[in-house]
């Protein structure tokens, strides 16, 4: 008897879950048993979100991970699991405690031990930072902001079409302590990185990407050089961090397929 492998979407700062939408569909028409749940206090759509932001302020890596390992307990298997920015953290964090059959980390937020710290990142990150009131509070960013965060690798058009179907306010909280992991030696944002015994990880990187950029996909590979479980990394020279959602999206999500099938971990099974 066949069975659908289950495989969890993980989103990032700033986005909906419901931006998974069409890789949902994608990933159900080829077998698996996909689904995208929000992060705690996450309403279920865009709108909602917008008008209740407080609802997804204070929640911190910590949280989200305890949300998601929870949900994948209720699984009848161990899911691949699939994350956008700071859901590239999360996914790493789960593989790396063995919750995760497998784990994609696209454009993954650095996690411990990562140094570059890019000017590009700094100054995406800046609505947060320019308020250490913004810790605990939501964030939401402008059109603009979003332009140089999400969308410099698209058109204009393009990046305000985006802005207006799946944005939504983003607590501060995950980049305060991103920001301190490498002087907190008990940091959320560390991850077992030396897990030998942990499913595949494939990490993916936007070459143009403003907010993660293709240096920290490189030095996060690194952190894995102790580590003997497979780890592989792909660039995308071309794209930005809106690489999961806008127009080149399925080239992304096609790649993905074909690393799992190289790994076993096809559908169907």
């Amino acid at each position: 008897m066949s069975v659908n492998l289950p495989v969890v979407f993980v989103h990032g700062l700033w986005l909906h879950s419901t931006s998974w939408q069409p890789w949902i569909d994608l990933f159900r028409e080829e077998g698996y048993e996909p689904s995208a749940p929000g992060w705690p206090g996450d309403p279920d759509t865009v709108e909602e979100a917008r008008q209740n932001p407080e609802s997804i302020a204070g929640h911190g890596i910590d949280d989200v991970v305890e949300h998601y390992a929870a949900l994948i307990a209720k699984l009848p298997e161990r899911p691949i699991v699939i994350g956008h920015s700071f859901g590239g953290m999360i996914a790493q964090k789960l593989l790396g405690q063995d919750r995760a059959a497998a784990a994609v980390a696209i454009d993954a937020a650095q996690i411990k031990g990562v140094l570059p710290l890019p000017l590009s990142a700094l100054k995406a990150t800046f609505p947060v930072f320019k308020n250490p009131a913004n810790k605990n509070r939501s964030v939401s960013l402008t059109a603009e902001q979003f332009r140089f965060a999400f969308g410099n690798a698209v058109s204009e058009e393009e990046s305000a079409a985006l802005y207006e179907r799946w944005t939504i306010p983003a607590p501060g909280k995950p980049l305060y302590e991103a920001a301190s992991a490498n002087f907190n030696p008990h940091s959320p944002a560390k991850v077992d990185t030396e897990n030998n015994g942990r499913g595949p990880l494939l990490l993916i990187s936007g070459g143009k990407d403003h907010t993660v950029p293709e240096t920290v996909t490189r030095a996060t590979l690194k952190q894995y050089r102790h580590s003997e479980a497979v780890t592989d990394i792909l660039n995308f020279a071309d794209r930005g961090h809106s690489l999961t959602i806008d127009g080149g999206w399925r080239e992304v999500a096609d790649t993905v397929l074909g690393w799992l099938r190289e790994q076993g971990l096809e559908s169907g099974r």
